[in-house]
């Protein structure tokens, strides 16, 4: 794990180019919503957040819903806060039964996908009758796992290292309203 101090993060961020602003996260958040209610509103759904980074923006779209749901949470990590991927390692899986229930699976960001395809095989493992899955960012690469496409994605980037709304540069800058790149 790569450790940096705040004063680093700080010049990280004062660098780095700004790839969404906030009221373009808000336009995605609001098209996903509206796709995810007319897809799933009315199937009494089970809404598993993804730790860490799923939190803010599974946050801002359950605020968004109008129909009863199952709020629950699923923390798995390949990266343990570094930044090269190892062994899919459970942290905490959801406490809500998935039997038979239409699960949502909401991420921050989908790279390679290898711990978002992990979780959505672990739902249909408990028998879930359906899973589908949302992210906020979907990075732009051919090195996603086979046949992965998650069901609801908010916006796409570059294959750049990208922090704010939920995605972290190393520990740091989750809460920022906008989405930024480090500079090359």
């Amino acid at each position: 794990m790569t450790s940096i101090d705040a004063d680093q993060a700080r010049r990280v961020l004062r660098d780095a180019e700004r790839v969404y602003a906030h009221a373009d996260i808000e336009r995605a958040l609001d098209r996903m919503s509206a796709d995810i209610t007319d897809e799933i509103g009315r199937s009494d759904p089970v809404v598993l957040t993804v730790l860490t980074g799923g939190i803010i923006p599974a946050g801002h779209l359950l605020t968004r819903f109008d129909f009863p749901l199952h709020l629950d949470y699923v923390h798995a990590t390949r990266y343990g806060g570094g930044t090269a991927g190892g062994t899919l390692a459970w942290r905490a899986r959801p406490a809500t039964p998935l039997v038979g229930r239409c699960v949502l699976v909401v991420d921050d960001i989908l790279d390679e996908g290898i711990t978002l395809a992990g979780i959505l095989d672990f739902c249909r493992e408990q028998g879930a009758a359906r899973v589908l899955s949302a992210v906020l960012i979907r990075k732009r690469h051919d090195r996603c796992v086979a046949g992965l496409k998650p069901d609801f994605v908010g916006l796409e980037v570059d294959d750049r290292y990208v922090f704010g709304f939920g995605m972290d540069y190393h520990g740091y800058h989750r809460n920022l309203t906008g989405i930024f790149a480090v500079r090359e």
